[in-house]
């Protein structure tokens, strides 16, 4: 496993004067009670969406700016999850100050390094303890009522990016009827496990880029947790697949296993829905990974070929593997193993085996 340098802050961009001129009178406004330095803001980062973060000094640290122009993105459920999970002992970002109309939010920092900057071979037990104790203090977050349903609905609509980004527009490739028919037989079978399994509050993307190293290893402010907005009521698995089959690092799979028996012992522990029979609790953790990994093959083509961030297709490689290695694996799921080879033979993107 091996850590990314992390990327230098830069200079803020704005494309908008208007936009610019709106964000720096209500800054000026906030600078007195929160002692901003109005100078010292810079490009913190940006994520998969319309939002961007900015951090901005103060007298007694940092503070993040979120710009989040509200023609393209609502931020009450990130204003709502962030109160929830902080009322349930995680580490989620404080909203200091918000302007809902405008688009623009003072959230407390952090820190700077994300896991993926800041795992090693040195730290990785030791951080990824901490991520498990996290995601089950998470999952304990009673969220009935407060985030919608991960359904029928919208799992399938997540897969359905598959064909329509993947295969169509990235790869170029046109299914025949046959194939048609067993990818839709493959993903119904990847629903039917993915429905049955019990349900707990998911963060729906609780992976290295989302977790940031906030104080010492082992300490309680670790890891802070950013990106959770979209959260949902839904299968237990579905966070532990997202941080051990996370799409930017890979662990050798016996490491999988290690750390899902960890969380696995935690949850029983702490009364979360898990199955008792550890074989079975994997089975659900492995099909429910194969929807996220589905899904996020045609999310990463449509951030390439809609939205112009091709440097998520260098990640492809590696959902396929996660992909490719669950299909070939489990009764009924062959055809979908099949095509998944067809196309990583024309795919744009070399590394697939």
């Amino acid at each position: 496993m091996s850590s990314p340098t992390p990327s230098t802050p830069t200079a803020v961009a704005w494309s908008d004067p208007q936009r610019q001129a709106a964000f720096e009178q209500w800054l000026a406004t906030l600078a007195p009670a929160h002692g901003l330095d109005a100078r010292s803001v810079r490009s913190a980062s940006a994520d998969a969406s319309f939002r961007r973060y900015l951090r901005v000094d103060t007298d007694h640290g940092s503070r993040i700016v979120m710009d989040a122009p509200p023609a393209h993105e609502d931020c009450r459920p990130f204003v709502q999850m962030a109160r929830l999970l902080r009322d349930g002992g995680l580490n989620a970002p404080e909203v200091m100050a918000w302007d809902e109309a405008q688009g623009f939010m003072l959230l407390s920092d952090l820190g700077d390094r994300t896991y993926l900057a800041a795992l090693n071979n040195d730290n990785a037990r030791l951080l990824y303890g901490d991520a498990l104790a996290a995601l089950v203090k998470l999952q304990g977050i009673d969220p009935q009522g407060q985030v919608p349903a991960y359904d029928r609905a919208l799992l399938s609509r997540e897969m359905q990016l598959f064909p329509e980004w993947y295969i169509a527009r990235h790869v170029g490739a046109t299914l025949t009827s046959e194939e048609q028919s067993r990818l839709a037989e493959c993903m119904e079978l990847i629903l039917q496990n993915n429905l049955a399994q019990p349900t707990v509050l998911v963060h729906r993307d609780y992976h290295s880029r989302n977790l940031m190293l906030s104080g010492e290893p082992g300490s309680p402010a670790n890891p802070g947790v950013l990106d959770f907005q979209d959260a949902v009521l839904g299968p237990v698995t579905y966070d532990l697949a997202s941080v051990l089959r996370d799409a930017y690092v890979e662990l050798d799979e016996e490491v999988q296993i290690d750390y899902a028996v960890r969380y696995w012992e935690r949850a029983r522990k702490a009364g979360l829905p898990v199955s008792a029979d550890f074989g079975v609790f994997w089975r659900d953790f492995e099909w429910m990974g194969l929807q996220r990994h589905i899904k996020v093959l045609g999310i990463f083509a449509r951030l390439s070929h809609r939205d112009g961030k091709d440097n998520y297709l260098a990640d492809l490689p590696l959902v396929w593997r996660y992909a490719h290695r669950v299909a070939t694996r489990y009764n009924g799921l062959g055809p979908l193993a099949h095509l998944l080879e067809r196309l990583a033979g024309s795919s744009r993107v070399e590394g697939f085996y």
